[in-house]
């Protein structure tokens, strides 16, 4: 994840996601590349045609709060995409190793206090658990390992839900609404690489995932991000069936880089009943020994 590269290709990417219409300029009848040009980005950000092309060549070491804003504008980011372009542009000239708080970079060398696992062992109507911006699960409730059962019952994806997404056929079971999650998944992932870009772990589980499905490569290469903090998501859970839950994401004052996440389901909702018939299932699940259980999957 060459910080250069990354530059290129996220400006480059945004600039071809915009239509001279959108932007307020005629589209013409010869043009031949997708969105604006270049002359026409450097105009709307009001800046030299020769000055933006060395931008996206990937020279942000150095830019202005204002230069970024004014590309901003022009490429009309939204406020995820204009904070991984600060991201970015931190990244490139090394202010992000002095400014930002200290990252954990392994789930082995962070274990959760064992008042932040009470915490979640207390939230006891609805699935709730810690991540890292690699998607790896730190820390959870036990709904929610009943819930996520299959990411439990997979040792080669080592509790990731993006390995999960996209190398664990049974997510498209779990995940009614596959394409979406993948989404999600990859957006999170290219949020913490600009973000974080020195993460060996995230290198390496990028590389994999890339390597190994077509689907996550794909995705990766448009250089989509997203703030994740709150909305719905639909699962169909094998032993419950289908669930539909709000959540809300927290980050973490005193771990930062992790994100506490609640499930919750409507009040009065089939959704709340089903969360309760999931509490009853895993109880009767502790109880049954992991061969049996892993031979009724």
């Amino acid at each position: 994840m060459d910080n250069r590269e990354e530059v290129r290709e996220f400006l480059t990417s945004r600039r071809a996601k915009i239509t001279p219409a959108q932007a307020g300029l005629p589209s013409g009848t010869r043009r031949r590349v997708p969105g604006l040009r270049r002359s026409e980005v450097a105009a709307l950000a009001d800046m030299s045609v020769e000055y933006y092309s060395k931008l996206e060549r990937g020279s942000l070491a150095g830019v202005s709060p204002a230069v970024l804003q004014a590309l901003a504008r022009a490429l009309r980011l939204d406020d995820a995409e204009r904070a991984h372009l600060v991201n970015l542009a931190q990244a490139a000239d090394g202010s992000d190793v002095l400014t930002r708080p200290r990252r954990r970079r392994t789930k082995d060398q962070w274990k959760p206090h064992p008042s932040l696992q009470w915490t979640l062992d207390a939230i006891t109507a609805g699935p709730a658990f810690v991540r890292n911006g690699r998607m790896d699960v730190l820390a959870a409730n036990p709904l929610f390992r009943a819930l996520y059962t299959d990411v439990y019952a997979t040792p080669g994806n080592q509790r990731n839900l993006a390995r999960f997404n996209f190398l664990d056929p049974a997510s498209r079971r779990f995940y009614p609404g596959w394409d979406t999650f993948a989404d999600v998944a990859v957006a999170i992932l290219r949020t913490e690489a600009g973000r974080n870009p020195h993460d060996k772990e995230l290198h390496d589980l990028v590389g994999e995932l890339c390597t190994r499905s077509d689907e996550f490569r794909t995705r990766w290469g448009a250089h989509d991000v997203r703030h994740h903090g709150t909305g719905t998501k639909r699962f169909h859970h094998h032993a419950v069936g289908d669930l539909t839950l709000a959540f809300e994401g927290l980050e973490m004052a005193a771990a930062p880089g992790l994100t506490l996440t609640v499930y919750t389901a409507e009040p009065g909702s089939p959704s709340e009943e089903g969360l309760r018939l999931l509490a009853s299932w895993a109880a009767t699940q502790d109880a049954v020994p992991d061969t049996e259980r892993s031979a009724a999957r």
